[in-house]
């Protein structure tokens, strides 16, 4: 029998059936390591993600060139990416804990390649920036799924591991991004940068599509709470403006103060109005746990000082030993390439210790490894293994801590935690940037762009150390909070296809 008027693809069932999270096929289901596919295929994302957000950075000078454009207007491509993001990723965390997260996962992926063929063809640097919006928000569905997924797919007993691989591979997206950004530049000029994703955001969609479970366990469809959104959007983008150009047009400047004094009168109103509606954008109950409360903060500090060292260490190695940008990224390579290949022993480590023991050690140690930084700062081999150190560190901490978030998130809010989880990443990009090279400027006596001599370089990085150390302890007294729970999860959630 033919179909039927209803049944064309155009008609009102047709575009529903666009609402609807496809079924995996059943001989994926049944695998037994059918968890471990979802972690795989999430892991797309994740370094596609990553790859994407420190990949544009080689390719300043290039923009500056092709567009004849100042270095202030052509930040604004790496910027507006940023901003979006971290804007964005919270709320739609909270849309996809009511609509289905395979679902905002899989557009999220067509948004992203959208996005990203757009940029490869944008005539004009004002077009580029209004297409790197488009690319982030496909980026920021992508991100507040890609955590919520794992832990709907994985077993308790192996919750931890597969957040750790996840980890793994956003960290190998941070430290691949300038290289891989390199040598497309080099290949084929900066558009290959963004076409490089096409491919990739195709087989991560068709991934998804084939290999992600649906759905199960989401929150009621309420009214979505616009007005929140409203006053969360420019709150959070008048927090990253200032953080992101303080340091460079001075934190006294009416624009900076402007910016903060609004983040914070809209950040207190959005306050005030989650804890009175009946729907929130962000239910405040989820920090009444200390778990996930000093989950958040110490994860904030973490991002903090991870990229902190990412923005201050060239600095140091160009002003006070002359290494040009190739040699300066191979130097740091060893941070985040530790970072990537301990996380996911951290994660499989934190199903039998729980998160307590991994996340303050691995802060402390982290700490420690700053500070042997800061006393004997060189280029040679001692100055390597340093950094692996503070690699090491952070990949102890990150999987236990991220895990442990999510793990005390009730499962119907996944999507929430998931995306706060990724904002305070986005915050503290900002932030480290930011404060450390404030610290650095104010030590070696000038702004971070006219430090180019050995000595104030020097004494710039040995203060920058030193603060970026003692943040990662304060981040180890706050992951100290959470108490000696193991991992755990609510025991009701369930997977099917």
């Amino acid at each position: 029998m033919g179909r039927g008027p209803l049944d064309h693809p155009l008609s009102a069932t047709g575009w529903r059936r666009l609402l609807v999270e496809p079924r995996r096929p059943a001989s994926i289901a049944a695998r037994p390591n059918a968890h471990w596919l979802v972690v795989a295929t999430v892991c797309v994302g994740a370094f596609m993600g990553q790859l994407d957000a420190s990949i544009v950075l080689v390719a300043v000078p290039n923009l500056e060139r092709a567009f004849h454009g100042t270095l202030p207007a052509v930040e604004w491509v790496s910027i507006t990416y940023l901003l979006v993001l971290v804007a964005m990723v919270t709320a739609i965390g909270r849309f996809a804990d009511m609509v289905g997260r395979k679902l905002l996962y899989i557009y999220g992926f067509l948004i992203f390649i959208a996005g990203s063929a757009l940029c490869g063809l944008a005539p004009t640097l004002g077009l580029l920036d209004g297409f790197r919006v488009l690319q982030a928000v496909g980026a920021a569905m992508l991100q507040a799924n890609s955590v919520a997924l794992i832990v709907q797919a994985m077993p308790d007993h192996e919750l931890g591991r597969g957040i750790g691989v996840q980890g793994a591979a956003q960290a190998l997206g941070l430290a691949l991004g300038p290289s891989v950004g390199g040598a497309l530049i080099a290949l084929g000029g900066w558009r290959l940068i963004f076409y490089v994703n096409v491919p990739a955001g195709i087989a991560g969609t068709l991934l998804g599509w084939y290999l992600l479970p649906r759905s199960r366990h989401l929150a009621a469809r309420v009214r979505f709470d616009w007005a929140g959104l409203a006053l969360f959007v420019p709150a959070v983008a008048g927090l990253m403006y200032a953080l992101s150009f303080g340091d460079q047009v001075g934190w006294t400047d009416l624009r900076i103060l402007g910016a903060l004094v609004a983040a914070a009168l809209l950040g207190a109103a959005f306050l005030v109005r989650e804890r009175r509606v009946p729907a929130p954008m962000v239910n405040l109950a989820l920090f009444a746990r200390t778990q996930f409360t000093a989950g958040i903060a110490s994860g904030l500090l973490s991002y903090l000082v991870l990229f902190g060292v990412l923005f201050v260490a060239p600095i140091y190695f160009e002003f006070a030993h002359h290494l040009d940008s190739r040699g300066a990224g191979l130097l740091l390579t060893p941070m985040p390439l530790a970072l990537g290949v301990v996380a996911p022993f951290a994660g499989r480590l934190a199903e039998r210790v729980g998160a307590r023991p991994l996340t303050v050690g691995g802060m402390v140690l982290t700490a420690v490894g700053l500070g042997l930084i800061a006393i004997t700062p060189g280029t040679g081999l001692r100055l390597i293994l340093e950094l692996a150190l503070t690699g090491v560190g952070l990949g102890a901490f990150t999987p236990p801590n991220n895990a442990a978030i999510m793990g005390c998130a009730p499962k119907t809010e996944s999507g929430v935690a998931s995306g706060l989880l990724n904002m305070t990443r986005g915050l503290g990009t900002t932030m480290g940037v930011a404060l450390t090279g404030l610290v650095f400027g104010l030590a070696a006596g000038a702004g971070t762009s006219n430090a180019d001599h050995p000595g104030p370089a020097r004494a710039g990085f040995v203060a920058a150390a030193l603060f970026l150390a003692g943040t990662a302890l304060v981040a180890a007294a706050l992951a100290a909070l959470r108490g000696r729970a193991t991992l755990s999860r609510d025991p009701t959630a369930a997977v099917e296809g």
